[in-house]
């Protein structure tokens, strides 16, 4: 699988580079938070980060000052697994280089997106990265000379927590895995065994061998 960087212009469908932000404390923060020792973890809000100065200038410019929350998705993954996404975008911010796999919510066809629609975009450490509401998105995949990844987790507040009870009354509805969180599993995926809905057809993507 090629990987570009979010400065190639293909990364302008689905996402863009945000600027004049200051993350030095944030990327302090994140570090100071030991990585699992295998596979990843994910909160929706952490507290240390949420103390930090640029979470006023994230609600305030990057969402128009909405209530937002700042968690972390981190440790050790080269697989793609799923595919989710949100009624809003998503800024990630990473203490290392990273890498996301995207696709668009437009290529979904009959509720299933083929894995050969995925793409790969390289983020620098420290840059803040806008993953638009109509990207497909899931864990960042780390890059060789990194031990592991940190990758700020920006949302509207709630995004990701406790689902709400609904009665599913269309496909969609079947997609919704927590609050303000659409997913789609891929058959081999940990998801999938708990009961998510399978949504991805083809390879289950794994990086390992492109890095």
């Amino acid at each position: 699988m090629k990987i570009r960087s979010v400065y190639d212009a293909a990364f302008k469908a689905y996402g863009q580079i945000l600027e004049g932000y200051e993350t030095a404390e944030l990327l302090k923060a994140m570090e100071e938070i030991p990585l699992p020792d295998a596979g990843t973890a994910y909160r929706p809000g952490i507290e240390r980060l949420e103390a930090c100065g640029v979470v006023a200038d994230l609600r305030d410019r990057a969402y128009g000052g909405m209530p937002i929350q700042i968690g972390m998705c981190w440790g050790r993954n080269t697989k793609l697994n799923c595919l989710e996404y949100h009624r809003d975008s998503e800024v990630n911010i990473g203490t290392t280089d990273f890498i996301l796999l995207l696709a668009r919510r437009n290529q979904i066809e009959d509720g299933v997106l083929d894995t050969e629609k995925v793409v790969a975009f390289r983020v620098p450490a420290g840059v803040p990265v806008e993953v638009y509401a109509t990207t497909l998105h899931f864990a960042p995949c780390e890059v060789p000379e990194a031990d592991g990844f940190r990758v700020a987790v920006v949302l509207p507040e709630g995004t990701n927590t406790e689902k709400p009870a609904v009665e599913a009354k269309n496909e969609e509805d079947r997609r919704l895995w927590a609050r303000n969180k659409w997913l789609l599993a891929h058959p081999e995926s940990r998801q999938a065994q708990n009961g998510a809905y399978i949504g991805l057809r083809g390879l289950n993507i794994d990086i390992r061998e492109d890095l």
